[in-house]
């Protein structure tokens, strides 16, 4: 089975190449579905589990696309020479840093800017592509979505970060192995997609 994950908040909406994915999810075809009026349901807590569903792959995408409008975006998942992580702090969450591509631009070059202009750093080179992610948002009103292409990116960079104040960002901090499962657990569940497992086990204390 094929399958995505697109976001509502924290719930993840799944689009799948088959009707049926347990008994729990509501399913409904990608070409019938009044996307809007379900996206209210799950943003009310009134839907948990959907599933839209379409038995050719590259049509999930495509029928989703066109009725939503689509913001793209990339951004980094950075490490320091010492293998800690780059973490920015906005809405009360730890995030990554990553923005909205301008036009024309190459999505490599969107994300290596994005993360320079949001936290300062400097030297980055991308290591290899990890993995695209699409959650959905409302900006004045309309519901769209957004597709962030993430890099793992490398930099021997030891100055000092600044976070973009003017972006909401309030702060911009490496964090080692440890911290780094912390700040996961103030985070998105789509950033979370982006890491190696063993980030994502933490001690039940700091569960709390």
């Amino acid at each position: 089975m094929q399958m995505y994950k697109v976001f509502v908040n924290d719930v993840p909406i799944i689009l799948s190449t088959q009707e049926n994915i347990g008994s729990q999810y509501t399913s409904i075809s990608i070409k019938k579905a009044k996307i809007k009026r379900l996206i209210k349901q799950i943003e009310q807590g009134e839907l948990h589990y959907l599933n839209l569903y379409h038995k050719k792959e590259d049509k999930l995408l495509k029928h989703l696309k066109k009725k939503l409008k689509v913001v793209i975006a990339a951004g980094g998942l950075v490490y320091n020479k010492n293998n800690e992580i780059l973490f920015i702090y906005r809405n009360k969450k730890w995030d990554l840093p990553k923005g909205k591509a301008e036009n024309g631009e190459p999505i490599e070059t969107t994300a290596i800017r994005e993360v320079e202009e949001e936290t300062a750093v400097q030297n980055l080179e991308i290591t290899r592509f990890l993995q695209t992610t699409y959650h959905i948002l409302k900006r004045n009103g309309k519901y769209k979505l957004k597709e962030t292409h993430w890099y793992e990116m490398r930099t021997d960079f030891d100055g000092e970060l600044a976070p973009q104040i003017n972006e909401g960002i309030k702060k911009a901090k490496w964090k080692n192995f440890e911290k780094s499962q912390k700040a996961l657990n103030k985070s998105y569940a789509n950033i979370k997609l982006l890491f190696p497992k063993e980030y994502l086990v933490v001690h039940p204390k700091d569960r709390i």
